[in-house]
């Protein structure tokens, strides 16, 4: 039975490109992997859904369900999706038993990296065509996880760091289950 863990974070955080570290280290050690990447699944599965408040607690709900059916095939199912909510947070933890990861990265920085040009739209003045008015951590909200299991500061961590961090806890977590 595959353990699901929630990687939660800002925009630009590092979710999935730890998802994908962590994908291609566990595989190479024989463990089945599944990314579930909340922008990938904003495009078919959750494409029918807004940034309403209602909306992305569906679209994690979705995600979360999705990864139930996937348990018999995969060792490891993960979650990577802003989940700005605690109440999605603990809805996928009381529903799917998720342990909670924080991609933890200070907004600063975020907006430096600014990997998708988001944060750059979202500081345009009101009335600007490209603005953003709802960038989750800027100017949308985004809950502090107060119950994290594991918090990785990728603003803090190399990827590699953050890579040996994650792995060493979710593979204990797997031994724990075992």
């Amino acid at each position: 039975m595959g353990l699901i863990f929630q990687f939660c974070g800002l925009s630009g955080a590092g979710k999935t490109t730890l998802a994908n570290a962590l994908s291609d280290e566990l595989q190479g050690k024989g463990y089945r992997v599944k990314i579930i990447d909340g922008d990938v699944y904003r495009q078919t599965l959750c494409k029918d859904l807004g940034f309403s408040r209602a909306d992305r607690i569906e679209n994690v709900s979705r995600l979360g369900r999705y990864a139930i059916s996937l348990r018999e095939e995969f060792d490891f199912i993960l979650i990577a999706v802003i989940n700005p909510y605690l109440e999605g947070r603990e809805m996928l933890r009381l529903t799917c038993n998720a342990k909670l990861v924080w991609i933890k990265c200070d907004i600063g920085v975020l907006i430096n990296r600014d990997t998708k040009g988001l944060y750059q739209k979202a500081l345009l003045p009101d009335g600007h065509p490209d603005k953003i008015y709802n960038l989750t951590g800027l100017n949308d909200v985004f809950e502090t996880p107060v119950a994290a299991d594991l918090v990785v500061c990728t603003d803090l961590l190399s990827t590699e760091e953050g890579l040996r961090v994650a792995a060493d806890f979710m593979v204990g977590e797997l031994m724990l289950h075992l």
